[in-house]
């Protein structure tokens, strides 16, 4: 156990009320609630506040810390490649070591008709990439006015203007003047949220036709892509019904425009597999990638771009006039190989795929008597609970969002984190969790229904 440093706590925490600005926070409200709780530690599926309190991770940091927290190899191979080279960027016909090593192993986990990545330093940085490949592929290849992309209501591709814009967060479309030109958003496959009377299979096949019918709206010779997460994971775990998929496939191949998946949550064993493509059966022509890629140890990404959008690229002779500092970072390309072998090395995508995944998916089951819980859903590792106040008429408590909130103060105060999405309470943890944290994250969940049932008024 590593020692933790003597810090100071009233002065840390008065020097991040007053000069630290957090993302996606209400700052007054947050001094209104005394400050953000200081996370000093990380062992496994654990944090360790500054007050000595043991906190379940249960959203793996940002969906993202793959192998848990406190990998000492991984800290000491950083060291190693800072003092051998500590950063040299991959323009002006140079690359390092790490970074050309790092886009060989990525290709070998991709489907084989992937053959090159592109680097970048976030999920939301590999998606603006992706909008950019997009349209130049198009223009490559003589079509110049497919620019646009569709993507869907409620997704989730990240916090830049392109990301942002390409998401369907309609608070996040509000602040800004978002979103940029070029885009269009259809319904998502959410059939407990949308589905009304049809079956699951209906709505899977009516969700993707949505696509269909904004391509023939705005014309195929003007659409570029569909972008989409392989499940909506900030969307509130989102996971389509098995008819979507397959149909979007089609539809995509059909019109000819590019399919992007991205894989920033899915990716890297979420799902009981590599990717969420191998589970929903996506055939994708670019892929975006994060998060898991490095399990958060360092910023890196990454954009699989297939050998149909590569050769239209390689033949024009022409620069990409795009790119990053920190691209191939050779630091975090070192840190992220070594976490792939880790996932690799440990049977971490089998033991989700054939332990902790099945065991998730039966005790979660279990909270679907619950009288607030209109539905559980899981895929892997990932899950979500949706609160009701009528299982039938499938519907929300008033001031949507309220129910969540009061739910995830719950399980903060049980120091356990599980995360609200609206009225939502979803869960990500790392793939190394063991039976016991499922069990201690699902046993907390009963506790907290239980609770917020109590505090709405309705048991």
């Amino acid at each position: 156990m590593n020692k933790i440093r003597n810090y100071d706590k009233a002065a840390i925490k008065k020097a991040d009320s007053e000069h630290h600005f957090h993302p996606f926070t209400d700052s007054k409200g947050l001094d209104d609630e005394g400050g953000a709780r200081v996370i000093v530690r990380g062992d496994g599926c654990y944090l360790y506040d500054i007050d000595g309190e043991k906190i379940l991770d249960g959203m793996a940091g940002l969906w993202c810390t793959n192998i848990g927290y406190g990998r000492d190899e991984l800290a000491d191979l950083a060291a190693e490649q800072m003092k051998e080279l500590a950063y040299y960027n991959t323009f002006f016909k140079t690359t390092t070591a790490p970074a050309a090593l790092l886009a060989e192993k990525l290709c070998s986990l991709l489907p084989d008709n992937f053959n090159h990545v592109f680097f970048s330093n976030s999920g939301s940085e590999a998606n603006d990439t992706n909008l950019r490949l997009a349209r130049t592929y198009w223009q490559h290849v003589g079509k110049p006015n497919k620019k646009i992309i569709i993507s869907r209501t409620n997704a989730y591709h990240g916090s830049t203007v392109a990301g942002a814009s390409l998401g369907g967060m309609s608070g996040m479309h509000k602040q800004a003047g978002l979103e940029i030109g070029g885009i269009e958003h259809v319904m998502q496959p959410y059939w407990w949220g949308e589905g009304g009377d049809m079956s699951e299979d209906e709505f899977g096949l009516h969700a993707a036709k949505e696509v269909e019918k904004k391509i023939l709206e705005v014309g195929a010779d003007n659409v570029a892509a569909f972008i989409g997460e392989p499940f909506q994971g900030a969307g509130g775990v989102i996971i389509p019904p098995k008819t979507y998929w397959p149909e979007i496939n089609r539809i995509c191949k059909e019109h000819d425009i590019l399919l992007i998946c991205d894989e920033v949550i899915a990716g890297f064993g979420r799902t009981g597999n590599w990717f969420g493509l191998e589970t929903f059966g996506i055939e994708p022509d670019l892929m975006t990638m994060a998060k898991g890629l490095s399990s958060g140890y360092l910023p890196i990404s990454a954009t699989g771009v297939s050998d149909r959008v590569w050769e239209a690229f390689y033949k024009a002779g022409d620069d990409f006039n795009h790119g990053y500092t920190y691209s191939g970072h050779p630091v975090a390309s070192v840190v992220a190989m070594r976490n792939l072998e880790i996932i690799e090395e440990e049977g971490l995508v089998e033991k989700v795929k054939n332990e902790t995944g099945p065991y998730l998916a039966k005790r979660l089951e279990e909270l679907k008597d619950h009288l607030i819980v209109g539905e559980v859903r899981s895929v892997g590792l990932v899950c979500a609970i949706e609160l009701t106040n009528d299982k039938e008429a499938r519907t929300r408590f008033p001031n949507e969002g309220r129910a969540g909130t009061v739910c995830r103060d719950h399980f903060f105060k049980r120091n356990v984190i599980m995360r609200a999405c609206g009225d939502v309470m979803v869960a990500s943890p790392p793939l190394i969790a063991t039976k016991a944290d499922i069990d201690l994250l699902i046993d907390t969940a009963r506790e907290c229904l239980d609770a917020t049932a109590k505090d709405l008024g309705v048991m």
